[in-house]
């Protein structure tokens, strides 16, 4: 039986960003708080330029935050906040995963939520590349375990039995001309990625690998789509072969993809 994983909600993870930053706050004013009568030892001016600088550190966390509260509304949000917003949830990601905790929620729930929130602000930008600076990345695991071929290293091994849907994700790729890696983990999708420069990058995993990679490749943009596990984690896994493709169409140009639709017709 496929594991249904119920659908992610984005206010979720707002919620918990929100509260992660009011506790960043009143960290940061009891940082002051502790420091303010040794600082002022050393010069009565210290202690308010030390205050003013982490006033500045809170208000630029904090405009992030907005920005990303904007953003899934639907509002249109200057570049400077959608940097701010990245940073927000780099810098707070962490502190959410705790507060999460403290709530009974599970950590691949808060992820979950996590990359709803970051698809929905790369989807806000409406990307759009050339096939060849597309990257689909997909995680070994989605091969049929039994398999003797090694595709890895060159995906084109892939004999196209259909006992798994590495035949079906390299149709696509070949039908839209963008890019395939097949990786065993966080390190080779880095080298993959250095080697080959995509400008987009459609990643396929769990929610632990999902989350670590969007964060590592920042400010490249990735859509990323959760793996199906019939049989639980990091075996014989799936995708929703309808959203890779759809992805993908979103991701190519109007040029690109209308000439695709002419050659197969």
């Amino acid at each position: 039986m496929i594991e249904v994983m119920p659908r992610p909600k984005k206010r979720l993870f707002l919620v918990l960003i929100i509260l992660s930053l009011l506790i960043a706050g009143f960290s940061i004013y009891g940082l002051w708080k502790v420091s303010f009568s040794g600082l002022a030892d050393i010069s009565h001016m210290l202690p308010q330029i030390f205050g003013f600088l982490l006033i500045l550190l809170v208000l630029a966390i904090a405009s992030g935050v907005a920005g990303i509260i904007l953003a899934i509304i639907g509002f249109p949000t200057p570049r400077i906040f959608q940097g701010l917003a990245w940073s927000a949830i780099n810098l707070l990601f962490p502190m959410a995963i705790r507060v999460g905790r403290l709530f009974d929620i599970e950590k691949e729930t808060v992820e979950r939520s996590f990359i709803e929130v970051s698809n929905h602000l790369v989807k806000q930008k409406h990307i759009q590349v050339r096939p060849e600076k597309l990257l689909i990345l997909i995680p070994h695991c989605i091969q049929e375990e039994s398999c003797p071929h090694k595709i890895t290293r060159n995906v084109n091994n892939c004999k196209q039995c259909g006992r798994c849907q590495v035949g079906d994700l390299i149709k696509i790729t070949n039908r839209y001309q963008v890019n395939l890696a097949i990786v065993t983990g966080g390190t080779l999708a880095r080298k993959v990625v250095k080697s080959l420069r995509p400008q987009a990058i459609l990643a396929i995993a769990c929610e632990r690998d999902l989350t670590s990679g969007i964060q590592d490749v920042f400010p490249l943009p990735v859509i990323g789509i959760l793996n199906e596990r019939p049989f639980g984690p990091c075996c014989n896994t799936r995708v929703d072969l309808v959203k890779v493709e759809e992805t993908v169409r979103n991701f190519i140009i109007n040029e690109e993809r209308n000439g695709d639709r002419n050659e197969r017709a």
